[in-house]
Order: C-alpha cells, then structure tokens, then sequence
C-alpha cells in the first residue's frame, strides 16, 4: 500500500524550517508547524461563499452612496455660504445711509454681470477719496522706502494712515504705524478711529496694545521710538509694512535701519514697505536729508546703498485744497520765525531748527569747482582727531576782492599722525607750491611717550604748519562775517566747492549750544567746523605771488613769517 503524501511534502515553503534550513520546526504533536497568515498567491484563489459575496458588494454600494451624500451636503452648505455672502455685499450696496465701503474681494463674490454694473455705477459712499498729486503718489508708490516730506498741511499724516489699509483685507498683513512719543500718537489714534470702522466695519481698536484688529485677521499697531533702546521693543517681530510719521524726530537713522530688519512676511502675495513723512528741521532732518532728498532729483526712483528701492515726494501746502483754499493756515504759517517759515511754508530742507549759521545758503555759499589760478595765495587748517574725524581743509584766497574759497577736503576718522601727512601730502601734489597752515593745538600735546606729536609727526613730513588760534567765540564771530553777502556783488567772503559735502553739512546743521548762547554744540558733529574756524583765525591774506615763491626757495627750516597776522 503507497504511503499518503503529506501537505508538507507538497508544499515545504509553506511551513516553518530550523536554523539548519533543512529540518523543520514542529509542534507538540510532532506534525511541522506551518507559517502564520494566507498562503502566497492564494488570494486571487480564495473561494468566498455566495452569501459573504453578497454582503461585501452591498457594504461597497453603501459606502459609496454614503460618501455622494456627503459631497452633495458639502456642495449645498458652500452654495449656501455664498449665497449669504452675495446678500450681505449687495445690502451693504443698498445701504445709502451707512458709510461701509465693499472690498474688492467682496466684489468678486457677485456674479459677473452685477460687477459689471457696479463698475459702472459706483457708489457714491467713499471713506477717503486722496488729494491729486504727491498724496496719490505717495499712496501708489511701489518703491519698498518713501519719504513723503516738506510743507506743512499737505496731507502727510492722513496718508500716513490710510496707506496700510492696502493689505488689511490680508490675514498676514501687520503694520506699525511710529512716532517719537506715545503722547504724539494720540492724534494719529483718534483719526484712525473716525476712518478704520468706516472702511472696515467690524474692526475693532484694543486700547492697551494700542492694536487695530481687522475682520481679516491683519493687524495695524501703533508705536513709540524715543530712544535707540527702544527699537528693541520690536526684536522678534515682523511686519509687513512700517511707517513713521515725522521721521526728522528720531536724532539718528540707527533706530530706522533696526526696523527695516523687522519687514518680512509670510505672504508671498504681500509685498514689504517702508513709509515715513516728515517735515524740514527737527534734530534728525541732516541724516533723513541725506537717505532721502539729497540722494536723488525729487518724485526720482532709486536704489539706495542698502539694496532698497527708493523716493522722495515733496509735499507742499497748495497739495491740500481744504487748507490752501481757507488762507487762513497759510497766513499763520507766514507769522512764523524766518526759519519755521522757510522750513514749514516753504518746505526748504537747507535750514536747521536751532542752526547756530542760519546765512548760510547753498545757493550762493555753495559753488561749482574750477580751476584756482596759481596766484592766489592757499591755506589750510585741520583739526585732529582718531576715534573721531580728522578734517583738513584748504583754501584760496581770491586776490580780487580777497574770498576765501575753500576748495578741497579730508574727513577721515582712525588717522595716525603719519597717515595723516602722507595723505595731506599725496592731495596737495596738485597745488603749486606748498600750503602752510594751522593745527589744532591738541595735536602738539605731549601725552608721555618718547615719540613726536602728531604735529612734530607733519612738520618731520614737511608740512609747515603753527599751532591754532583755538579762541571760540571769535572764531564763530568771524565765521558770521565771512558769511555775509558784501553789498557788492552780492558775493559772500566765503564760498566752498561743492565737493566739501561735511563742511557743508555740519554749517547746515550745527546746533547753538544750550548752556552757552554764543558758541556752537560742542556735542554736535563740528569738526569741519573747528578746522573752518582755525582756518579763518589763521587771519589768510592776499600777498605778492612773485614774492611769495621767493620766500618758499629761501626757506631752508619753516619759520611762520608772521606768528600773530597771517603768514
């Protein structure tokens, strides 16, 4: 009788084998012990019966019937909630005596015919409607930094707030709106809340964070920057769009720059700005004067170091037909000191608040250069510093009617004595013969070392230099007196090249001293000025040019020919 094949002869893959491979693992009974789960390939094979067929095809149907259902109930809720939108738009279109202005996007929830019609029937309920000119180009700039800037009354400050209003239909869009001081904000705060719910219905203002929250979910804070310090009050933050109103407050652009680190956003479809108005003067106007006015032609777009795209739009009174047409402002604001005048009326950003020169003009102070005729007699005078700017001026003396003409300049800081003349020397390769001139005295002091002083260090290089007339007061006084226009010609006794750009600044904007009337703010940026002031002292005059080389050849060891008047 043939013995019975077992299923494990068969099909030996199906069953569980030693570690030796060949023996296999068997249970308690002694049979081999099989491998758990369906036999491979058995699926397709797999014979259901009838009845468990049945009810897996009914399970599949109602599945599917349930899920259609579900679809169906999403489709009706989402035609529901548009429908609600479209009724909500439209009775907010219908309602003439509430001032609600429709967004765009809402706008967009119409069926096109009825935003056609809409295109072409305006409504007549509008919030804010811009001035013609620099407020609507302010408002439709698309450089990232504008300084919208001058006059006083042009619409600054309304345009200061409407303009982060042009993503608030945003979730991610948050604007902080700055000013010098929390008290300066309130007037800002209490216009925001005559416009924001007109043109938001639904926005709310929390009055501890000083905080608009828009239906949307953006955001418009208010803030305060007295101090440098506290621009740390926004380190971790961004915002989308920041603008400060009277940017000339702030004494340095340290606290400006800071914040320019904080635009960012998560929104692609947002695009970053930086905003500031401002009007001349205020103990910020020579740095925003700088970034911004000086930079480039007004209403001109350009790049700034800083990689930012940039303008300035000049602001002018006649730009708010409110206040031009009453007069009366304008009447006001000619009452003004001269300065406040020329700065708030005019909108002239070549005066300084506080301006310890206020005749100074660039428009007849500031001249062209040309070439000096080599008979005229030249000067210098520099004031030395390290950690601070080293100036060295050089001047002409006009032999015709005796202008001194400063034609040349050094501002540099961290200058060792040595540096210093081999630089001097290297720009004075151009001039004919040597120039002597002064130096301040500190630069003489002995400080202990073995070594020479700084002004020891220039005449060891050949430079022939004395020591500074340093006497204040009269220095300034003179400095007034050069400044005059001479009743004729209407030329001042000093003109300066226009490529003295510090010198230029620093009479521009150097303040009086506080303490003491009749001298400038030692605190200030002068040092320009202190080597203007040592430069004039040196009492400059018109001598013999034949003469004068002469003299030149016959020095062998520099001697001042005169210590008391001039050289």
């Amino acid at each position: 009788m043939a013995q019975e094949t077992k299923d494990w002869d068969l099909h030996p893959e199906n069953y569980l084998l030693e570690e030796d491979g060949v023996t296999f693992k068997l249970k308690k009974d002694g049979t081999p012990r099989k491998k758990s789960g369906r036999p491979k390939g058995s699926k397709g094979n797999y014979n259901y019966h009838s009845s468990t067929k049945a009810k897996m095809n009914a399970r599949r149907s109602v599945s599917k019937k349930k899920k259609r259902i579900a679809q169906l109930k999403n489709q009706i809720s989402s035609h529901t909630t548009n429908l609600k939108k479209q009724k909500e738009v439209l009775n907010k279109l219908d309602n003439k005596t509430n001032n609600q202005v429709v967004l765009d996007t809402e706008l967009e929830q119409l069926i096109p015919s009825v935003q056609q019609e809409i295109k072409q029937n305006p409504t007549e309920n509008v919030v804010f409607h811009p001035n013609d000119g620099p407020q609507t180009e302010f408002l439709a700039a698309s450089e990232r930094d504008v300084l919208y800037g001058g006059a006083a009354g042009g619409g600054k400050s309304y345009a200061m707030l409407v303009d982060p209003l042009r993503y608030a239909h945003k979730k991610a869009h948050r604007a902080l709106i700055l000013r010098r001081s929390m008290p300066e904000l309130r007037e800002l705060i209490d216009k925001s809340r005559e416009l924001y719910p007109k043109a938001f219905p639904g926005c709310k203002f929390r009055e501890v964070e000083k905080l608009w929250n828009f239906p949307s979910g953006a955001k418009i804070e208010f803030g305060f920057l007295e101090r440098d310090a506290d621009v740390y009050r926004y380190q971790g933050q961004a915002y989308s769009w920041i603008g400060f109103d009277e940017i000339t407050h702030l004494p340095t652009e340290f606290g400006w720059n800071y914040l320019a680190s904080r635009l960012r956003t998560t929104d692609p479809s947002i695009e970053t700005y930086l905003r500031c108005t401002a009007n001349p003067g205020g103990v910020g106007a020579h740095w925003v004067k700088k970034r911004y006015v000086e930079a480039e032609e007004p209403n001109k777009s350009f790049i700034g170091k800083d990689g930012l795209s940039r303008k300035f739009i000049p602001a002018r009174l006649d730009d708010n037909p409110y206040l031009a047409q009453d007069g009366r402002y304008e009447e006001m604001l000619k009452a003004l000191p001269p300065i406040q005048r020329r700065q708030l009326l005019e909108g002239n950003w070549d005066v300084a608040e506080g301006a310890a020169f206020v005749e100074f003009d660039p428009t007849v102070h500031v001249i062209p250069p040309f070439i000096l005729p080599v008979v005229w007699e030249r000067v210098k005078g520099i004031d030395y510093g390290y950690s601070s700017e080293s100036c060295c001026l050089w001047g002409a003396v006009d032999r015709s009617d005796g202008t001194l003409i400063i034609y040349r300049e050094l501002y540099r800081k961290n200058l060792t004595g040595l540096d210093l003349g081999r630089i001097i020397t290297e720009l004075e390769v151009e001039d004919p013969f040597s120039v002597q001139g002064v130096l301040d005295t500190a630069a003489w002091a002995r400080t202990g070392t073995t070594g020479p002083t700084v002004g020891e260090t220039l005449q060891q290089l050949g430079h022939k230099l004395r020591r500074a007339d340093k006497n204040r007061i009269q220095g300034k006084i003179q400095i007034h007196e050069y400044l005059k226009v001479q009743n004729s010609g209407n030329r001042p006794k000093l003109q300066i090249f226009n490529t003295c750009p510090n010198l230029i600044r620093e009479l521009q904007s150097i303040p009086l001293s506080k303490t003491k009337p009749e001298d400038v703010d030692t605190n200030a940026s002068d040092h320009a000025y202190d080597a203007l002031r040592y430069l004039i002292m040196s009492r400059p005059r018109i001598t013999d040019p034949l003469e004068r080389i002469r003299q030149i050849k016959r020095e062998s060891i520099y001697k001042p020919s005169d210590p008391d008047f001039g050289y």
